[in-house]
């Protein structure tokens, strides 16, 4: 059996939404027809991309041709450095971040370079002077901000982050929202970005907060100078017509998204307490998904076998930024119970 679909596991281990779609997102599935499988969209002919660009625009309010489609985050991230970076060009990213931003740079032969976070007690945080004199060092053609980050979980303050684009304006600057929805669901920003910085990208996703992740549903919001961009990532044939069900779906049914958030912040509290009280612990105050967790050295290991006993997986960092920690999804509170379970079950052994 493929154990990435095994009955018998808890997979907290990728960030993956496990309250999973609003029950609006089934109810519209249930109206697919033979006109969503069979028939090319013809919403180009109204001088749009689709029904899903069009209201993205509307909610972002940001002008639909600048609404960038793509299946899933990764895939735009890959589109734009696939696009925009040349041999020997350089893509400025965090050290602590997703792999993936290192590895799409290598695809098309760019050079990497990365600028640290920080730790500060309970948290991780981005040093904004550090960033700015890195830059102007480098010349990077592309900038890559992660916020919420993973796996640290923290988000860029506001402030520093206007003076982060503002000082970026000789660059491409991609700005990583897809764990957007878990802190809160403001999107009042990205209208201000867009229209000021006409080099930006501000990447989402349905994966993670619409816990649409299979249907592979990605958008962008693209400041006006990357045409070049909206031309490589457009088209002709239009848009997966279910996947676009699926997200307008999700895009009706707030409340259900406000209540799963509600939740999943409440069980993000009860990890924080739990290793809070635990000597030589340390969980990170997240804004996504997941917690990273700093466990006494030598524990992480017996800590993340002894979950895989109790059928739980989590992720186990074997990276040199992270020692002894292990990052943990927030799955539903049925999920949760049965995690801290496990981890008393952990103390109780006398392991830690």
């Amino acid at each position: 059996m493929n154990v990435r679909t095994s009955p018998d596991l808890l997979y907290l281990d990728r960030n993956e939404n496990l309250y999973g779609p609003a029950p609006a997102c089934f109810d519209a599935l249930r109206t697919v027809g033979i006109a969503e499988l069979s028939v090319y969209s013809r919403d180009y002919l109204r001088g749009v991309k689709s029904r899903l660009s069009e209201r993205l625009a509307a909610e972002l309010k940001v002008p639909e041709k600048q609404i960038l489609l793509s299946e899933g985050s990764e895939d735009m991230l890959k589109q734009v450095v696939h696009c925009y970076v040349g041999p020997g060009e350089k893509v400025l990213c965090p050290s602590q971040s997703w792999w993936y931003y290192q590895t799409v740079a290598s695809e098309v032969a760019g050079e990497t370079v990365t600028f640290p976070l920080r730790e500060q007690g309970d948290r991780f945080v981005y040093d904004a002077d550090e960033i700015i004199s890195l830059y102007q060092r480098e010349s990077p053609r592309v900038v890559l901000i992660a916020s919420p980050n993973n796996p640290t979980g923290n988000s860029f303050p506001d402030a520093d982050l206007r003076r982060l684009t503002e000082a970026f304006r000789e660059s491409i600057v991609i700005l990583d929202e897809a764990y957007w929805g878990f802190a809160d669901e403001s999107n009042e920003h990205i209208a201000e970005l867009v229209g000021q910085y006409r080099n930006i990208l501000v990447l989402r996703t349905f994966s993670k907060y619409f816990g649409l992740a299979g249907a592979r549903v990605g958008y962008a919001a693209a400041g006006a100078s990357l045409t070049r961009l909206a031309k490589f990532s457009s088209r002709y044939l239009g848009y997966n017509r279910v996947s676009e069900v699926l997200a307008l779906a999700a895009l009706d049914a707030p409340a259900h998204y406000a209540a799963m958030r509600e939740r999943m912040m409440e069980d993000r509290r009860r990890l924080y307490e739990f290793f809070d009280a635990r000597p030589g612990s340390t969980c990170f105050r997240s804004d996504a998904n997941f917690v990273l967790v700093r466990v006494p050295t030598g524990s992480s290991a017996p800590l993340h076998a002894h979950l895989r006993t109790a059928g739980i997986v989590v992720k186990l960092f074997d990276e040199k930024e992270f020692p002894d920690c292990l990052r943990i999804t927030i799955g539903t509170r049925e999920h949760m119970n049965r995690l801290l379970n496990a981890l008393n079950d952990f103390v109780r052994t006398g392991n830690a």
